[in-house]
């Protein structure tokens, strides 16, 4: 039954595009959801790197490369060949016991609870301890620094010593116009450009005001993501990128000091939506903070297999996805405290597996494919931004790169997207292809999450490679794009970086069919033709994609 399943979905996604498809190694579903159960099992612990969930990750990865007939793509070796693995030397920083954390107003102490109306990440810095004494606090708007948009958040405050509150996102955002792009997020939006204008500016410390609209996400999703350890690069200098003091703090908390203060939060927000924003000092307000850090150095593995071209072997298409997830954390309401992960992203990983099992067993590729399971994208994009920094291949002949972040579960959908809309003819041929399939292209449903600025290929992009990330589609042939987009909702309130993110046995099998197809033909379609994508003109990204042109004549 389950068989015949398979082959009645596979027959709905072969539309117009038949003879195509039909030609495709079968993606088997089967296989896919095994993987996916597996990977997102309590036995691996949440895949957290630097773990033994990532010892049994990367491993159950080689295992599964191997059988499918790959050839290992990793780390040179001192005798020739190359391994299964790239090594990536990361920080690892962790709360070590209770974080003391609190605010006086006019003298009058109050004391806030870590997770609570405060989620205080472990500093990057490299100090051993966090200790801040009555630090004045400022809110800065959005915390921008534009020159090119003529925008500055600042107006020359001295940030030295202080606490900044910063809204998350765009100006743009409530409005959806303006001087950033209306609804879709710019970097200037991301919560990370927060801390590193900050950082420049020589900030005591960052609280980034969360709210559910403009973070895409909510409050389970910051205390779960920030009370954890986390990671970063090997820097030589980390306050150049980091503050001492990061975190998020809830909105109605952030408001009701503000009103001490004898501000108001909505009339200033509405002002940070314009030039003429004037930061504020909340006056008679300071903060206080008492914490320890573990601070660390660990190595963790990208996963790299790869079939040879036959033709074309230094040129290289890139199938990519994050092997990583939470690991285990804070427990929920159900005392579970194990970060599983299917959907985010053992889904995107068992996709990876499933389409280098079609390209081993079908007709060798002119051009060599690669399949790149990255480590740490939960910590932000740690695996890809080393790669793209200490590349195994050269990027000026890596073709094009497609991530996958999330794939196939809601059953069959008419349609499909990609994280952000990216100005470049990689996403045309994917559009190509997909209307081969009898699919069309709906644009990234919420431009203002950022999304292009949260999966792996970004870093891929900032070094010019043509790159997307795949998004399942929303418009289900059963239930249409309502249902598809309440099943989206529901999915970022309950489950999202929650441990409630399970592998269901209820899954639609005809989805990973129909999603593994497509992007298998997107990269059959790269891997045996002379086709080169290219930013267009005007893409941020073009100019570096242009340094290498002459590698690709």
């Amino acid at each position: 039954m389950f068989r015949e399943i398979l082959l009645a979905g596979a027959t709905a996604a072969l539309t117009a595009g038949a003879a195509l498809a039909a030609s495709a190694p079968p993606i088997d579903a089967q296989r896919v959801l095994r993987d996916i159960q597996v990977m997102s099992s309590d036995a691996f612990e949440g895949r957290a790197p630097a773990t033994a969930g990532e010892e049994k990750t990367v491993a159950y990865l080689i295992e599964q490369m191997k059988a499918a007939g790959l050839e290992p793509a990793g780390d040179p070796l001192p005798a020739g060949g190359r391994a299964w693995t790239q090594d990536v030397p990361l920080a690892r920083f962790a709360l070590d016991g209770p974080v003391t954390v609190g605010v006086s107003v006019a003298g009058a102490p109050e004391a806030w609870t870590q997770g609570e109306q405060i989620a205080i990440r472990a500093a990057q810095t490299g100090a051993e301890r966090v200790t801040i004494k009555d630090a004045p606090v400022v809110f800065v708007g959005y915390g921008v620094s534009a020159p090119e948009r003529d925008w500055d958040d600042f107006k020359g405050l001295d940030l030295k010593g202080k606490v900044a509150l910063v809204l998350v996102n765009d100006p743009d955002f409530e409005t959806g116009e303006g001087d950033f792009g209306g609804k879709a997020m710019t970097y200037y939006g991301r919560w990370t450009y927060k801390y590193e204008e900050a950082a420049r500016r020589g900030a005591l410390g960052v609280l980034v005001i969360h709210e559910t609209a403009p973070a895409s996400y909510g409050w389970a999703t910051v205390r779960n993501s920030n009370t954890a350890e986390v990671f970063d690069i090997i820097r030589p200098n980390p306050l150049e990128a980091h503050v001492p003091l990061e975190g998020w703090i809830q909105r109605d908390v952030a408001a009701g000091l503000m009103a001490r203060a004898g501000l108001d939060f909505e009339t200033l927000r509405k002002e940070a939506r314009t030039r003429a924003f004037q930061p504020a000092i909340l006056k008679g307000v300071a903060l206080s903070a008492d914490y320890s850090v573990q601070a660390e150095k660990v190595v963790s593995k990208n996963v790299a297999g790869q079939v040879r071209g036959t033709r074309f072997p230094e040129e290289r298409v890139i199938y990519s996805a994050h092997w990583d997830h939470l690991g285990v954390g804070a427990p929920d309401a159900r005392g579970d405290r194990i970060y599983n992960g299917a959907l985010d992203n053992a889904s995107g990983t068992a996709m990876l597996l499933e389409i280098g099992r079609a390209f081993a067993r079908g007709p060798k590729p002119q051009r060599t494919v690669m399949f790149l399971a990255v480590t740490a994208e939960e910590k932000g994009l740690l695996g890809t931004e080393y790669y793209v920094g200490n590349p195994l291949y050269p990027l000026g002949r890596t073709v094009g790169v497609i991530n996958m972040d999330g794939v196939g579960p809601t059953g069959l959908a008419r349609d499909f997207t990609t994280s952000g809309d990216a100005p470049l003819t990689l996403q045309d041929e994917l559009v190509a292809v997909g209307k081969a399939h009898g699919r069309y292209y709906s644009p990234d449903p919420r431009p203002e999450a950022g999304s292009f600025f949260r999966s792996d290929h970004f870093p891929f992009a900032k070094k010019g490679v043509p790159a997307i990330s795949f998004g399942g589609g929303q418009d289900l042939v059963d239930g249409g794009r309502e249902t598809g987009a309440a099943w989206r909702a529901a999915y970022n309130a309950d489950r999202y970086h929650q441990p409630a993110d399970e592998f269901d046995p209820a899954w639609d099998p005809r989805g990973f069919v129909a999603d593994g197809t497509l992007l298998y033909g997107l990269g059959r379609r790269l891997s045996d033709s002379r086709i080169w994508p290219e930013w267009k003109e005007g893409a941020e990204f073009k100019a570096e994609r242009d340094k290498t042109a002459a590698m690709r004549r």
